[in-house]
């Protein structure tokens, strides 16, 4: 299928949560009324990293920003019929606040949760620090003997329906005109400081004001059509969905283990994650499991930390992709420094689905408005690659 025109305002490379986000915020803002396109290369997004999410978003970061990004994803998401312009066929997102629990093994990152946990309270979230004892009366199934203390918030963390979320915000957009192509972006034809169209993999070369990369973990190789680097690359991300033989009683927090794994409720199962043995690039064709890895290193953290995982059962399993920043493992977002109208949103490194509000709101103004507006997102612009300096944020899952 061919594009309905052969110029648009924006053409935004990526279909999925990201790209989505950004077309359904430029859509809806009155003061805008360009032509969009999304290009988008799997349409059933088999393979996006929006559909090998964990679907889960917390406050429990370091640096302010981080969190602003994260208090707006909750109130989003609390308001989404709202934000959706009171569309009555539009449904309430379900969400389940069961929190972030993050545990401290040692004294050094139970300062460095002191620490944050001092900055979120002072931007109004709820995160309360725990002691084991106090772990141990909320939650009797821990085991917290080589535990110094947690990190947890019950409001506005946990898990959200992020599929529907995905699904209305393309709906609305296509509502709104803008056009979603089943196609590949093969080339990007650039003029010294401008892009000027992209050539699709079904031959046809689309005229452009802006671009937006919104590739995820195929965003380096996006930016090098335009002759911009950039160090975004897939890397490797196991979940697995299992059962146990006993129950625990009540709600499991997305539980971050001092190993790295990390575990939570999954409806009437549990999701637990991992990082592979060997962390490091992969093809982004690549989604080969390590069948070994669950009963080697998941299975023995996840029955120590709560003993009535001692027994259970893997339901399913699958590796999706994380669109790692080299540099900062935080997102990059804005314009590039001398090619303006090449706009990125990239690098999310497991955090997109929970940053896609404020970020496809960001990416929106700066097209429409030249700046960030709502929250300066600046910080974590292309400058800092420039100039090597990375965007600090400890509390990196």
């Amino acid at each position: 299928m061919a594009p309905n025109r052969d110029s648009y305002d924006v053409i935004i490379i990526g279909g999925a949560i990201i790209g989505s986000s950004v077309a359904w915020w430029l859509s809806d803002n009155p003061d805008f009324d360009g032509s969009v396109l999304v290009v988008e290369k799997d349409p059933t997004y088999e393979n996006a990293s929006t559909s090998h999410t964990n679907s889960c978003m917390r406050q429990q970061f370091s640096n302010p920003l981080n969190i602003e990004i994260s208090r707006f994803a909750g109130e989003f998401v609390r308001n989404f019929t709202t934000h959706m312009r009171d569309d009555p066929d539009v449904p309430e997102l379900a969400v389940d606040h069961f929190g972030y629990m993050y545990l401290a093994g040692d004294d050094a990152f139970a300062d460095v949760l002191r620490t944050n946990q001092a900055i979120q309270s002072d931007l109004g979230s709820g995160t309360k620090i725990m002691s084991p004892e106090e772990i141990k009366a909320a939650y009797p199934f821990y085991n917290v003997d080589d535990i110094v203390c947690g990190s947890h918030n019950l409001i506005d963390e946990g898990y959200f329906d992020s599929g529907t979320m995905f699904d209305w915000w393309r709906k609305k957009a296509r509502q709104n005109g803008v056009e979603f192509l089943a196609d590949e972006v093969v080339d990007i034809e650039r003029n010294g400081d401008r892009v000027s169209s992209v050539q699709l993999k079904s031959g046809a070369s689309v005229a452009c004001g802006s671009v937006v990369n919104a590739a995820g973990p195929r965003a380096s190789a996006v930016a090098a059509m335009a002759d911009i680097e950039l160090h975004v690359e897939p890397r490797k991300r196991y979940t697995f969905i299992f059962k146990a033989a006993e129950e625990l009683g009540q709600r499991l927090p997305l539980t971050i283990d001092p190993s790295g794994i990390h575990v939570r409720t999954d409806g009437d199962a549990f999701m637990a994650g991992c990082a592979p043995h060997d962390d490091h690039a992969v093809d982004p064709t690549d989604f080969e499991m390590d069948r070994d890895i669950f009963e080697e290193r998941v299975w023995p953290v996840l029955a120590h930390r709560v003993p009535a995982f001692e027994r259970i059962k893997v339901q399913s399993q699958w590796a999706g992709h994380y669109a790692h920043h080299a540099l900062d493992q935080n997102v990059v977002v804005g314009p590039h420094h001398e090619v303006s109208n090449f706009v990125f949103a990239n690098g999310f490194s497991g955090h997109g689905l929970q940053q896609s509000p404020a970020i496809g709101r960001g990416v929106s103004e700066t097209l429409i408005y030249g700046e960030f507006r709502a929250l300066d997102l600046g910080p974590l612009g292309y400058d800092r690659i420039v100039r090597n300096e990375p965007f600090i944020e400890t509390a990196i899952i």
